[in-house]
């Protein structure tokens, strides 16, 4: 028997968002991955790194599936839940997980790193990213891209023309530029969401909480039934993500 509006709500409200690790929405939504494999593609950097930062670990999963690490490993994550997942992960594989509020400055001497990397990191400050890294060293990262998952935000907080331009790899680009990096590699994905049921939903506007700010099932019930009962009617609720992968060298 399908599960009631509450009893979904319930589910979502009660499930456990700390970590970057998405696996509790098996069976309730599906992203399309990109062809390039960020993962994949890290780990065989940092396996000829010599001293590598990792912006923004979020929980440390994406990090962790290396098998190397270089002799200085330094990750950095804000969100005190993240930063205690990411510390019992990484920590035993000899990895230094340092609290950062994700503002400049970075909390690390100039020219640290020969490597820089982060999987979608919420900001992004290209001249902190310059001065860490050692002439010649890379930035290496995938990034969300502009107007991600935007039928989702939109359904909840209405037309966001001007958010939609957030993110774009041209402006970011600029960006990285002036602050003396060259880029040497973008490329950009987008890519087909399917959510299943209203407690996909609740889960990930918990979690990524900047998708929808100030949610709460309180605040959104109204808009939260409206799409449960779309997805009874219609079948999944379909989005999109953006993404593009960017590799950049100090010059």
């Amino acid at each position: 028997m399908t599960d009631t509006f509450d009893a979904l709500i319930e589910t979502g409200a009660s499930a456990d968002v700390s970590g970057w690790d998405f696996s509790w929405l098996d069976g309730r939504a599906t992203e399309e991955r990109p062809v390039w494999g960020y993962a994949r593609q890290l780990a065989d950097r940092l396996s000829i790194a010599s001293a590598s930062l990792d912006i923004q670990t979020g929980g440390g999963e994406v990090l962790a599936q290396a098998e190397t690490f270089p002799p200085t490993a330094v990750a950095t994550e804000s969100w005190p839940p993240n930063v205690i997942h990411a510390t019992r992960l990484l920590h035993p594989r000899g990895v230094v997980v340092v609290a950062d509020p994700d503002e400049p400055p970075l909390p690390f001497a100039d020219e640290a790193f020969d490597l820089v990397t982060s999987r979608h990191p919420a900001t992004i400050w290209w001249e902190e990213i310059a001065r860490v890294l050692q002439p010649g060293g890379t930035y290496f990262a995938q990034h969300v891209g502009p107007a991600s998952v935007f039928e989702l935000i939109e359904f909840f907080l209405g037309p966001q023309p001007t958010a939609r331009r957030g993110r774009h790899p041209d402006d970011e680009t600029t960006a990285a530029q002036a602050a003396g990096l060259e880029i040497v590699n973008l490329q950009t994905a987008r890519l087909r969401i399917e959510i299943r049921d209203i407690a996909a939903v609740v889960y990930l506007l918990r979690k990524v909480i900047w998708w929808v700010p100030g949610f709460s099932v309180e605040k959104y019930r109204d808009r939260l039934r409206d799409l449960h009962d779309l997805i009874q009617q219609d079948g999944p609720f379909i989005a999109h993500s953006t993404r593009h992968l960017i590799e950049a060298r100090r010059l």
